[in-house]
C-alpha cells in the first residue's frame, strides 16, 4: 500500500517535469529562440559592460540632477504608499472576520481588495497612461492602488491573526465597536502593519524606476533618456545611485523592523 503511494507520487512528479519540459521546448520553437546563441552571449555583454557601462568624470556633473530625480522618485513612492495603507486599513477592518461589520460592507471590501491586487503596478500605469498622460500623478496613482489591493489583504490577515482574542474579551465587557479597534486591533496589530508598509516603501521604490520609464517622471525618465541618448557613463550612474538609494532604505527599514517586532 504504501509502495503504491510513493510509486504514484513519483509518477506524478514525472509527469509534471515532462509537462514542464514540453512547455518550454513549445515556447523556444514558437519563438525562434536560439539557447545555445543566448548563453554564449553572456561572456560579451558582460564584457561589453565592463568596458562601457561606468561612471566617468564628465558623468558626475549629471549628478545633482540624478540625486534630484531619485528623491522625487523616493517621495513619491513613500506618499502613494502611506495614503494606501491609511485606506487599506479602513478595508482591512471592514473586511475583517474578526472586526468586520459583515454582510455587504465585508463582500465589497474584500471584493475591491481582490480586483486591485490582481492588477500589476505596470498594467496600473498602462490604464491610467491613457487618462492622465505622461506625469507624475500616473505614476502616483499606479503604485497606490497597487499598493492598496496588496496592503489591505495583508493587514486583514494581520487583523484576524492578532486581535481576535483581544476583541472577544472587550465585546464581552460591552466595550463599543470603535473603541474596540482603537483600544485593541490596531493596538495589537500595529508591529505587524507597520512591518508591511515598510516592505510596501522598499517594493515601490524598486518599481517607480519601471513606471518612470512609462509614464516619462522620476528616475526611470532619465534612465531611458541617458540610454537612448547612447549616454551610457551617466546611464550607469543612475543607476549607482538607485542601487544605494535602495540599499540605504532596506538598511533602515530592516532596523526599524528590528526594533518594533
Amino acid at each position: 500500500m504504501q509502495d503504491n503511494f510513493f510509486a504514484r507520487k513519483r509518477l506524478k512528479t514525472l509527469l509534471y517535469c515532462a509537462l514542464l519540459l514540453a512547455i518550454t521546448l513549445i515556447a523556444i520553437l514558437i519563438t525562434n529562440y536560439d539557447v545555445i546563441k543566448g548563453f554564449t552571449s553572456i561572456p560579451k555583454a558582460a564584457d561589453w559592460a565592463f568596458n562601457n557601462f561606468y561612471p566617468n568624470e564628465k558623468s558626475l556633473k549629471r549628478l545633482p540632477v540624478i540625486i534630484s530625480s531619485i528623491s522625487e522618485t523616493v517621495l513619491v513612492s513613500i506618499a502613494a504608499t502611506a495614503v494606501a495603507a491609511l485606506f487599506a486599513l479602513m478595508f482591512a477592518i471592514a473586511g475583517s472576520h474578526t472586526t468586520g461589520v459583515g454582510g455587504v460592507f465585508g463582500f465589497v471590501s474584500r471584493s475591491v481588495a481582490t480586483v486591485f491586487r490582481n492588477i500589476d503596478v505596470s498594467a496600473w500605469s498602462m490604464i491610467l497612461l491613457i487618462s492622465f498622460g505622461q506625469n507624475v500623478l500616473t505614476g502616483y496613482f499606479a503604485l497606490f492602488f497597487g499598493t492598496f489591493g496588496f496592503l489591505t489583504r495583508a493587514f486583514t490577515e494581520s487583523i484576524d491573526e492578532v486581535s481576535s482574542s483581544s476583541v472577544e474579551a472587550l465585546r464581552s465587557t460591552g466595550a463599543s465597536y470603535f473603541s474596540i479597534i482603537s483600544q485593541s486591533v490596531i493596538p495589537a496589530c500595529i508591529p505587524q502593519l507597520i512591518s508591511w508598509i515598510l516592505f510596501m516603501m522598499e517594493t515601490n521604490i524598486r518599481q517607480a524606476t519601471l513606471i518612470g520609464i512609462l509614464t516619462g517622471t522620476g528616475i526611470g525618465f532619465l534612465f531611458n533618456l541617458y540610454y537612448k541618448s547612447l549616454n551610457f557613463s551617466a546611464a550607469s550612474l543612475v543607476v549607482l545611485v538607485l542601487v544605494l538609494a535602495i540599499f540605504v532604505i532596506e538598511t533602515v527599514s530592516t532596523y526599524i523592523r528590528k526594533v518594533i517586532m
